[in-house]
C-alpha cells in the first residue's frame, strides 16, 4: 500500500516537472566536462581521506595499514553501504572484520569506527554550521560559539578516554554493580571483562597530534564532497553562492543518512534540488548538477567499490579474523610429537 501510494505521489511528480528534467537531461550532455573531470578527482580525493581517517586512529593503537589496503577497504566498504538494502550495517561488518584481519583487537576495531563515526559527525555539523554561518546565521553568535564549544569538549573528552582509559575504570565499576544488583546477581559480575576491555584500550595511545589529523582528514572530506558538488554546478553554467552550496549539501548528507533507501535514493535528491535552487540556480541548472553529483559520487564511486570488493576481498571470506597472525601471512602447521610415543624416521625416497 505504501509503495503504491509513493509510485502514485512520484508519477504525478514527474508529470509536473517533465519538461524540466528534459532540460536538465539535455544540459547533462553539454556539461563542461572539464568541471566533471575535477568533481571525480573531488570524489576521489574524499574516499582517499576515509582511508587516512582510519590510518592514523589505528596507528595510534599499533595497528599499521598499508594505503592501498586500507583505500580499497573503504571503497568496497562504501559500495557495500550505499548500493545494498541495510548497507550500514553489512559495511560496518566488513569494516570490522578487515580490521581484526590487519590485527586489531576487537576493543580497537570497534573504538576506531566509533571514533571515525564521531569525527564525521562533528565534521559536518561544523561544515553545516560554517555554512548557515555564511548566509547569515552572524547574527546570533552564541548559537554557533556553543555548538563549537560542545563539538570540542566532545573531541577533548574523547581524547582524554583515548589515552586514559582508567578515568572511566570507577564509573564502569559503580554502574556495572548498580546493574548486577538490578539483576541480583554479585557485584563483581563481568568486572575481569570489563577490566579486560580497559586493559585492551590501552594500547590505544592517540596523542592531540593523531586526534588533530584525523580530524583534519574528517573535515577535509566533507570539503572535497562539496567541492564535487559546486563542481557539478559549474559543469552545467549554473553560479550558485559558496555558502548555499554548503548548506544544501550538509542537508541533504544528514537526511541521506537514515536508511530509508540504498544511498539516500530520492531522498537525497529530494533535499538537495531545492536547496541548490535557493542557492541561486534554475530548478532545470539545480537537477542536471544534482544528477552528475549522484553520478560521480554515488554510481561511479560505487562501480569502483564492487569491481575493489571482486578483485580484492571476494576470497577472503573463509579467513578467520581470530586465527590471522600477521597481515596475509599463513602460518605454516606445527608438528607437536608427544614425548611418550615413539616415532620412527621416515624411509628415504
Amino acid at each position: 500500500m505504501i509503495i503504491a501510494v509513493a509510485a502514485i505521489v512520484l508519477a504525478v511528480e514527474l508529470t509536473l516537472v517533465w519538461d524540466q528534467l528534459a532540460k536538465a537531461w539535455k544540459s547533462v550532455y553539454s556539461a563542461n566536462w572539464w568541471w566533471v573531470l575535477a568533481g571525480v578527482v573531488a570524489a576521489m580525493s574524499s574516499m582517499h581521506s576515509f582511508a587516512q581517517i582510519q590510518r592514523t586512529l589505528l596507528r595510534s593503537a599499533g595497528v599499521r595499514v598499508r594505503q592501498w589496503r586500507s583505500e580499497a577497504a573503504f571503497y568496497a566498504g562504501n559500495a557495500l553501504s550505499t548500493t545494498l538494502p541495510g548497507g550500514p550495517v553489512l559495511s560496518a561488518t566488513f569494516m570490522y572484520r578487515q580490521q581484526r584481519i590487519w590485527g586489531a583487537s576487537p576493543v580497537v576495531a570497534s573504538w576506531q569506527l566509533v571514533m571515525s563515526g564521531a569525527l564525521q559527525v562533528v565534521g559536518l555539523a561544523l561544515l553545516g554550521l560554517g555554512g548557515a554561518f555564511m548566509l547569515g546565521a552572524s547574527k546570533n553568535p552564541l548559537s554557533l560559539i556553543f555548538s563549537l564549544g560542545g563539538f570540542l569538549a566532545l573531541i577533548v573528552l574523547a581524547q582524554a578516554v583515548a589515552t586514559r582509559p582508567e578515568l572511566i575504570d570507577g564509573i564502569g565499576v559503580r554502574l556495572l554493580s548498580w546493574f548486577n544488583s538490578l539483576r541480583g546477581k554479585p557485584a563483581d559480575t563481568g568486572l575481569n571483562k570489563w577490566r579486560e576491555t580497559l586493559t585492551q584500550l590501552e594500547s590505544v595511545s592517540l596523542s592531540r597530534r593523531e586526534l588533530g589529523e584525523a580530524f583534519g582528514w574528517s573535515l577535509f572530506n566533507w570539503i572535497a564532497d562539496v567541492a564535487c558538488l559546486l563542481f557539478a554546478c559549474y559543469a552545467t553554467g549554473g553560479h550558485p553562492s559558496l555558502a548555499g552550496v554548503t548548506v544544501a549539501y550538509a542537508a541533504a548528507r544528514a537526511v541521506g543518512s537514515i536508511p530509508l533507501m540504498p544511498g539516500g535514493l530520492l531522498v537525497v535528491e529530494a533535499v538537495l534540488v531545492p536547496g541548490l535552487v535557493s542557492s541561486g540556480m534554475t530548478l532545470a541548472s539545480a537537477i542536471s548538477a544534482m544528477l552528475i553529483y549522484r553520478l560521480i559520487s554515488w554510481i561511479f564511486i560505487s562501480a569502483i567499490g564492487w569491481v575493489v570488493f571482486f578483485f580484492v576481498f571476494r576470497t577472503e571470506k573463509d579467513i578467520d579474523p581470530d586465527a590471522t597472525v600477521g597481515e596475509d601471512v599463513e602460518q605454516p602447521p606445527q608438528f607437536s610429537p608427544d614425548p611418550e610415543v615413539r616415532h620412527e624416521p621416515e624411509p628415504e625416497r
